[in-house]
């Protein structure tokens, strides 16, 4: 991608967020020589990988494949592994119409996906089988707002806006804004991006950027190129 899009990206974000009466934290607006001023009081933002970060999965069709995120908490995976303490993570995310965000499943993260507002967001549901691939066979049980609701292998899901469904670890899961642009929540155990995403198809988590022009704010994945 090129971080001319990124930042236009971003900008749009912010206002969509925005419109649903949703602000995001003071260190998003930061620039990039405003995160190195900080730099001495911002390891827990570094470590957690709090911020913005966007993708098109490696693939350079963002508009058809791709995803806004912005971790706004994670906890420690120290806490998690011990049973206590900080052991959640909050994300605001924008899925637009017709955008898939890929098949994927988690190995440790549960995750409450929540459709804060804007258009129907529609998710693509399975199992995994015995060996943690995608089981097209078996039918599929999650709780939408606390009701348990079973359907077919790779039914769709619809999720209006306010509701909710919980994704334990194993359920594969690819979603998009159906109809219109979502903003989404997402409540879950602590988040680990770079090890916990388990894709059906051999693709990147991250972008590869091209640097056309100065980043507005700096992504999750550039932290330890700029801020190391």
């Amino acid at each position: 991608m090129k971080r001319s899009e990124i930042n236009a990206i971003m900008a749009e974000a912010d206002e969509f967020i925005r419109s649903f009466g949703f602000v995001l934290p003071p260190f998003a607006y930061w620039s990039p020589d405003e995160m190195k001023s900080h730099r001495a009081k911002i390891d827990n933002i570094l470590s957690a990988r709090l911020g913005w970060d966007i993708t098109d999965y490696g693939q350079s069709r963002y508009d058809e494949m791709g995803l806004f995120l912005f971790t706004v908490r994670n906890g420690s995976q120290a806490d998690l592994a011990a049973g206590g303490g900080m052991c959640y993570a909050e994300k605001i995310m924008i899925s637009k119409q017709d955008q898939i965000s890929p098949m994927h499943r988690h190995i440790v993260k549960a995750e409450d996906i929540i459709n804060r507002g804007g258009a129907t967001l529609a998710l693509e549901l399975f199992n995994s089988d015995d060996e943690g691939n995608v089981d097209e066979t078996t039918q599929v049980t999650v709780f939408t707002d606390g009701v348990a609701r079973t359907q077919g292998p790779g039914e769709i899901l619809k999720l209006q806006p306010g509701e909710s469904v919980t994704l334990m670890p194993g359920n594969w899961h690819a979603f998009w804004g159906d109809g219109g642009d979502v903003l989404i929540g997402e409540v879950s155990t602590v988040n680990d991006d770079l090890t916990d995403n388990v894709f059906r198809d051999p693709i990147g988590r991250f972008s590869t950027i091209d640097e056309d022009v100065e980043p507005t704010h700096l992504l999750v994945s550039d932290y330890d190129a700029w801020l190391s």
